[in-house]
């Protein structure tokens, strides 16, 4: 890598394994900073490693705690701020507060926008995240956002797989082009399941437009939540004939009744990324984890030195 000595990388408390991992593939050290708690609760941040005109990477996911670790990061941005660094962009592989994007009724907030300009206002220069729930979201900043997907590296990983009789499943229909998208790098046919959201934590898969019988399904999103949707598509897939039934997701976000759910359900395998540090629960699922440090670190690099990482996505590193 060019440059190393210019660049520096430092983690917050959420995933700090991916952060080490990420400095792994690019050969550097690991910022120092000491993180402390108030008795009172309140987080003081303080930069244990020489920062001053340097290009430096803050890696966090707002993930649960959401608003803890967000706070952390605007303290982390705020702190190398006023340590007078070149550039700090702000790593996020999971974006919290992203599926408010949007009013969608009266008198609700915007949140996924609230939290841009957070970011923006406590000092970050650009972003990096990978799969925001809508790529629109983007937008809400005024500051230079790099976009990664997850799909390359679950890709990846199903490749080798090599599938037989693939059918990939929407398991919604907002979940469409997704599937269309894995569906041109995997090969294989397309189905999509008909839902009816009976609340906000449950759905009810009732109709399948296309061929699951005897086929081997593969159903991916941006993220595993409640798992309502997921389960619900799985069951139906498999009453209507599917062999086998795989998952994949960029976030592992597991949250509620998604455990036992995912217990239930007739899936072989969950794949996930490793954007958001799994709960000991979650890890007794026997979820197979992937990592994105080769893909986030190469974006790093990238950006650091002037590159583009859009032609990440065409350059087939992953894929």
């Amino acid at each position: 890598m060019n440059s190393r000595n210019g660049i520096k990388i430092f983690t917050g408390t959420s995933n700090p394994g991916l952060a080490r991992a990420v400095c792994d593939y690019l050969e550097v050290e690991l910022g120092h900073s000491k993180i402390d708690v108030f008795p009172d609760g309140e987080k003081l941040i303080k930069l244990e490693t020489d920062v001053r005109g340097k290009d430096v990477f803050v890696i966090q996911s707002t993930s649960r705690p959401q608003d803890i670790n967000l706070m952390e990061l605007l303290i982390y941005i705020d702190c190398l701020k006023r340590a007078s660094v070149k550039r700090i962009t702000a790593v996020m592989p999971y974006y919290g507060y992203a599926r408010q994007d949007r009013k969608d009724e009266g008198r609700v907030p915007i949140t996924a926008k609230l939290v841009a300009n957070m970011l923006a206002t406590a000092g970050a220069d650009r972003v990096l995240a990978i799969d925001l729930h809508a790529a629109q979201i983007q937008g809400f900043f005024d500051i230079p956002v790099d976009h990664l997907t997850g799909e390359l590296v679950l890709c990846k990983y199903f490749k080798t797989k090599n599938f037989a009789n693939l059918t990939l499943v929407s398991p919604d229909v907002g979940n469409i082009k997704t599937a269309d998208k894995y569906a041109s790098h995997l090969g294989g046919d397309l189905a999509i399941v008909h839902k009816k959201r009976i609340s906000g934590s449950e759905v009810e898969a009732n109709e399948i437009i296309g061929d699951v019988e005897g086929r081997t399904v593969l159903m991916c999103d941006d993220m595993i939540a409640t798992a309502g949707t997921i389960c619900s598509a799985a069951k139906l897939v498999k009453d209507r004939g599917a062999e086998k039934i795989y998952v994949g997701a960029t976030h592992g976000v597991f949250c509620g009744p998604a455990i036992e759910r995912l217990q239930d359900a007739p899936i072989d395998e969950i794949v996930v990324t490793d954007t958001i540090a799994l709960s000991t629960e979650a890890q007794k699922l026997g979820v197979k984890v992937l990592s994105t440090a080769s893909m986030l670190g190469e974006a790093i690099k990238r950006i650091h030195n002037d590159e583009s990482v859009s032609s990440l996505f065409d350059d087939n590193c992953y894929v």
